[in-house]
């Protein structure tokens, strides 16, 4: 007779876990699709106002277009500034896409308020960036991409755009500081108007102007910046340096021209959280080939062209 067995139970297994990556560039579409309808309509009306300013030819005369058709005449502003501001992170993203560092599509940011109707558009970055030629790479392509359309929208833009006669007004308003680019085709195409008269900007001059502006700002070297990833990855640390005098700069601008106040305080606020060192690679010490330093020099220049130091001023009339 065998002896009795003794039955052993052992606890059940535990589940396998298997890491996995997390799948890039992944995002809800529709949300990027909802901010940028929501964008595309704050901009158009407020390009409704500018077209109905160039049409009264500075108020002398009585605009007659229906809403309707402002509206879609509002679109020469509003398409002139989402593409410069699509093509521009678009660089960014298709640069990602490129090296294979996960970032999200662009985010449109709505503004229902002039002058610009959106605070411009961003991409989240979801990972490090590991070399300095990556990160070289990712944020040039933004600011060049924005430059390529800006500069003929601004050309066809002034093309459309003529000079009238200003009738004497008691009052005040607000001016357009105009970037150097800006000036340099405006005087090709006019020279200097005589006393009384000035420029009737087209409206998708003022997209140009608009995207010409968002090019200075993101190339200002400063922090997380386009700008301030340039100055990173031709520097190295010594960029650090860099940013402590622009924000300077940028200070001092405030006294010159309030409408900086805002950008400064943003400004501070990005060094305060993210701190003045950028984020380090594995190759801080390798310096850039002569092609992206040469790159870097002309992203200099396209800075000087986009900056004008009064974006933004008021300005009183008594005449």
């Amino acid at each position: 007779m065998e002896p009795a067995r003794e039955e052993l139970s052992f606890p059940p297994l535990a589940p396998e876990y298997v890491w996995r990556p997390r799948p890039k560039f992944r995002d809800r579409r529709w949300l990027h699709l909802l901010l940028f309808v929501v964008t595309a309509c704050t901009t158009t009306l407020i390009g409704t106002g500018y077209f109905a300013s160039f049409a009264s030819e500075f108020a002398t005369r009585q605009v007659t277009l229906s809403q309707s058709d402002l509206l879609v005449r509002g679109l020469w502003y509003s398409g002139t500034v989402l593409a410069i501001l699509g093509s521009h992170e678009f660089g960014h993203y298709f640069a990602c896409r490129y090296y294979d560092v996960d970032a999200s599509l662009p985010y449109f940011l709505p503004l229902p308020f002039p002058p610009s109707g959106t605070l411009g558009a961003v991409i989240r970055i979801r990972e490090p960036i590991p070399s300095k030629r990556m990160l070289f790479d990712i944020g040039v392509a933004g600011p060049i991409a924005g430059f390529v359309l800006a500069v003929p929208a601004l050309v066809f833009g002034l093309a459309m755009s003529h000079v009238a006669w200003m009738p004497p007004t008691n009052g005040g308003g607000m001016e357009f500081g105009e970037p150097l680019l800006f000036q340099l085709v405006s005087k090709l195409f006019f020279g200097t108007p005589p006393p009384g008269y000035a420029l009737n900007t087209h409206p998708m001059a003022f997209g140009a102007w608009f995207g010409l502006l968002a090019t200075s700002l993101n190339l200002f070297p400063i922090g997380q910046l386009d700008g301030g990833h340039i100055s990173y990855a031709v520097l190295g640390r010594k960029s650090s340096y860099v940013t402590i005098g622009m924000l300077a700069v940028t200070v001092g601008l405030v006294f010159f021209s309030v409408s900086w106040l805002v950008t400064t305080v943003l400004l501070i606020g990005m060094l305060v959280v993210f701190g003045r060192h950028h984020p380090r690679t594995f190759d801080e010490h390798v310096p850039l080939d002569q092609r992206r330093k040469l790159i870097a020099l002309f992203a200099v220049v396209m800075f000087v062209l986009c900056f004008t130091p009064a974006p933004l001023r008021v300005v009183s009339t008594f005449r």
